[in-house]
């Protein structure tokens, strides 16, 4: 089974179109072989193959561990991200298998689970995939929140380093001789500050494989290659990039912005996406399906499926 976890440069670069165009090209793949495997067995029957007719699509499942800012339905917070991947994968997925973890308001997911005094962990995430991976389809793809190192919340407190207890004491030492102190004053230094758990913890713990989504925009640059070395620092590996304009407004040197990142990043560029407006040059309205169908024939899967 292939595992992808679908990861930005930041918020709003397009995770979710991406992930969804993702999984309709991969089975989209597999249905165009399987219908040319059937016809080349009855072009030519003669070579008894009776299993080339017999293959199946691939079964894509999908999950998105976390999410915030869904809208009550029915008594249950939908995520709308959550709802159209469940639109594209094939497993017969509930939006609730898919998106186990939800909060009302659109804000970072830890703050909201802190003011309903929960706590996201990962060891909770992984109890979820473990009902994915249950499903045993050929390829799960996992779609991040936010960027690379969103955090899940603190786990512990920890002691700090002497670096930091340095830092913290000069840095109280100043702010005391600005004011007016007494002598029976006494300073005071927190050594500890809490341990935290991130999402990217989770997809260690998993070895997900990394697709990397490059927002096109200014800073990108900077922003890919902090987000590509801080994965492989993680551990793990990268092995593919999108170019996704997810503004309307194209960035300034776009095209000499994704050359120099192709030089710069060692694994392949798998797509570009422009923007994809809402209505096509004669004025029909494009739907959210097409706008999928057209990116999922602009992806070259080759280097996610050898």
């Amino acid at each position: 089974m292939k595992q992808f976890f679908i990861t930005a440069t930041d918020t709003d670069a397009g995770k979710t179109f991406v992930s969804c165009a993702l999984i309709k090209a991969l089975i989209e793949t597999s249905t165009k072989t399987t219908r040319q495997s059937s016809v080349q067995a009855l072009i030519r029957p003669e070579t008894g193959d009776k299993n080339i007719c017999a293959t199946k699509p691939t079964k894509v499942a999908a999950f998105k561990p976390i999410a915030a800012g869904c809208e009550l339905v029915d008594g249950q917070l939908i995520n709308e991200d959550a709802k159209l991947l469940s639109e594209f994968s094939n497993c017969g997925q509930s939006i609730t298998d898919i998106n186990p973890i939800a909060y009302a308001e659109p804000i970072a997911p830890h703050i909201a689970a802190k003011k309903q005094n929960q706590q996201i962990n990962v060891a909770d995430i992984n109890h979820h995939y473990q009902a994915v991976k249950s499903l045993n389809a050929d390829v799960t793809l996992v779609e991040g929140a936010g960027g690379w190192r969103i955090p899940l919340g603190p786990s512990s407190l920890a002691p700090l380093s002497a670096e930091a207890m340095s830092l913290n004491i000069n840095t109280a030492n100043s702010t005391s001789n600005n004011k007016s102190n007494s002598p029976n004053d006494k300073l005071t230094v927190d050594t500890q500050k809490p341990a935290y758990q991130f999402l990217s913890d989770f997809v260690k713990g998993a070895e997900l494989e990394v697709i990397l989504i490059v927002n096109m925009k200014l800073g990108c640059l900077n922003h890919a290659l902090l987000t590509y070395e801080t994965i492989i620092a993680d551990g793990l590996k990268c092995i593919a990039w999108i170019a996704n304009c997810a503004a309307s407004e194209p960035m300034n040197n776009l095209a000499e912005n994704i050359a120099e990142l192709e030089l710069l990043l060692p694994m392949p560029k798998i797509a570009q996406f422009d923007y994809f407006n809402d209505v096509d040059s004669e004025g029909n309205e494009i739907s959210f399906h097409e706008k999928i169908n057209l990116a999922a024939q602009q992806i070259n899967l080759a280097p996610l499926v050898k």
